[in-house]
Parts: C-alpha cells; sequence; structure tokens
C-alpha cells in the first residue's frame, strides 16, 4: 500500500491521480478536510481507504507495522506563506514530518517528502540543491522556515541518505480550488478577467524589476507529479531535488498566457504589494535542475503558454477535476 498524507490537497490529490493513471489504487490518503471544499479533490480517485491525520498518527503509533506500507509521499502540511502561528507550523510542518520519516526509516519504507522553493529565501544564495548548503538558506517566512527546520533536521540525522525532499517551485494547475489566497495567480486572474475583463498585478518596489516584472519559476502540476513519481520508480534515489522548469518566466508573461487562453485582450493593472508581504516577497525565483537531470530524469516539460492553456480550457472553463 502507499499512503499519501496530504492526498486530498492540491499536490497530494494530483499524485494519487497520476498513481491511478499507472494503475495504482493500493492508496492510502490521510488529510484534515475541514470545513473547505478539499473533499471534491477525491471524487474522481481511487483509493483504499482514508484517515483523518489525528486517526492515522493514532493508529501508526498503535499498530505502525500492521500498515503494510511500500512507500509514503508526505505532502501534508499547512502551506500558507502567510500563516503567522509559528507554534502551529512547527508542530504540523516540522513535528509530524520527523515522526512519520523516522517510522519509514526504521521500516525501510521509500519516503518521499514536500520540501518548498520558499527554504531558499531572497536567492541570494542561489538555487541549487546542494544539500550541504542547507544551513546557509535563510527563509522569509515561517512557513519556508517550518520546511527549512525538517531539511536541516534530516541532514544532522543523515536520514537524506535514505529519503527523498522535493523542494517544489511555483506549482500550479487543477484541484487547487479549495485554497482561498493561497490559490495560484492563474486560477485568481481566470476569475478576475472572466468578472471584469482586468488582472491586477503587484508593482515592483526594487529598481531592477518593472511593474509585473518579478519572475518565478512557474510549474504545472501535471509535470510536478511525473518529477515526484519518478523517485518512486528510481528508489536509489535519495537526497533534495529541486522540482521546477529551470526557467524563470515573469508575472507579465503569465498574466498574458491567461488573457490567451481566455481569448480575451489583455488589460493589466498593477496594484500596490501589501506592506506585510513586501518583506518576505521573492522578485526571483528559478530551480537548478541540473542535479535531477544527472539523476536521469529527462521527460520534457510543458511550455507554460501551453500548460495555461490547457489549465485554463480544460479546467477552469469547466470546473472539472483530476482524475476519473
Amino acid at each position: 500500500m502507499i499512503l499519501v498524507t496530504g492526498g486530498a490537497g492540491f499536490i497530494g490529490s494530483a499524485i494519487v491521480a497520476g498513481l491511478n493513471a499507472r494503475g495504482i489504487d493500493d492508496i492510502l490518503i490521510v488529510d484534515i478536510l475541514g470545513r473547505d471544499e478539499k473533499w471534491k479533490n477525491l471524487r474522481n480517485l481511487r483509493y483504499a481507504d482514508y484517515l483523518e491525520a489525528e486517526d492515522f498518527y493514532s493508529r501508526l503509533q498503535a499498530e505502525g507495522e500492521g500498515l503494510g506500507l511500500e512507500a509514503i509521499f508526505h505532502l501534508g502540511a499547512c502551506s500558507s506563506t502567510t500563516e503567522s502561528d509559528c507554534s502551529y507550523l512547527a508542530k504540523n510542518n516540522f513535528e509530524c514530518s520527523k515522526r512519520l520519516a523516522e517510522f519509514a526509516v526504521e521500516r525501510r519504507i521509500r519516503f518521499i517528502y514536500a520540501s518548498s522553493a520558499a527554504t531558499y529565501g531572497d536567492g541570494s544564495q542561489g538555487f541549487v540543491d546542494d544539500q550541504e548548503r542547507i544551513d546557509q538558506l535563510r527563509p522569509l517566512n515561517m512557513y519556508g522556515y517550518s520546511k527549512q527546520m525538517f531539511d536541516q533536521w534530516a541532514k544532522r540525522n543523515h536520514l537524506l541518505d535514505h529519503i527523498v525532499g522535493l523542494k517544489y517551485f511555483n506549482v500550479y494547475g487543477p484541484n487547487e480550488y479549495h485554497k482561498g489566497q493561497m490559490r495560484s495567480f492563474i486560477l485568481k486572474a481566470f476569475e478576475q478577467i472572466r468578472d471584469k475583463g482586468r488582472v491586477g498585478l503587484f508593482k515592483s518596489y526594487r529598481s531592477e524589476y518593472t511593474d509585473g516584472g518579478q519572475v518565478r519559476d512557474f510549474l504545472y502540476v501535471r509535470d510536478a507529479v511525473e518529477m515526484t513519481l519518478f523517485f518512486l520508480e528510481r528508489r536509489e534515489l535519495c537526497g533534495i531535488f529541486n522540482v521546477g522548469t529551470g526557467q524563470a518566466r515573469s508575472w507579465n508573461d503569465l498574466a498574458m498566457a491567461v488573457f490567451a487562453a481566455m481569448g480575451r485582450p489583455a488589460a493589466i493593472d498593477y496594484i500596490e504589494m501589501p506592506e506585510v508581504l513586501r518583506d518576505q516577497y521573492q522578485y526571483y525565483t528559478c530551480a537548478d535542475m541540473t542535479r535531477l537531470c544527472a539523476a536521469g530524469y529527462d521527460r520534457p516539460m510543458m511550455v507554460m503558454e501551453d500548460a495555461v492553456k490547457e489549465y485554463v480550457q480544460k479546467y477552469l472553463m469547466s470546473g472539472s477535476y483530476l482524475g476519473g
């Protein structure tokens, strides 16, 4: 059986859909469904069982040997970059990850977990997935630091010789409808253009970047899933790896791709960035993909404009979900 924590969430449910596409449905999904519409991500998926996180961790302690797990995808975490409850992030993103990693390593269960590009902070240390340089990174928010805490803990305890940590960059695509303010810009832009015919982008507060000219490594969720499942197939690979495209594209480029996918003329307004974000805003991210490519990953990634077109026309226009 394969365990997917956070399996009702955005990337987690996409991974379950990817496993289903490979004929795998002996899957245990663990999540916290709460009061939002995350449950809708499960409707098209095939899986053996579902457990709420609290029940799962109680069962893990009581009968861990009897779960029969062969692999764990640990995607369960609070992913809000604006979450201010640091104790909650430390417990949810760090403590739970330690507990599950120790369980997996002791039983030689394949363990693949989500780190984050947020650990790179302002990018002054680069975006190279060199685990020897983990301690030099300075995340800009507590979410990023909670991921950094686990990366550092895994390194100190020599677990990176046995597990895989994936630093996801800016992932977008279907099944993110429930994420509120943490939804990708593509989904927010689609709604703004649909309702008002215009879209808003943050002004730049650094002279080297024009308004809307800030750049990120935007990755379609379908490509993120392929990279993630690559590590299930290549069990000899361990350590930290970037999951991105290796290309930096601007918010202006992204907005223009959404307008084109919707067949609408471009109309962009540049708006003030909230002060609470200005000191923790990443103006540039771009994954160094050398390590993943050297490990043997050679699947071509979708061009951003093509990926945005598929997302908008196949999913957003109809409100569709992955799977089925």
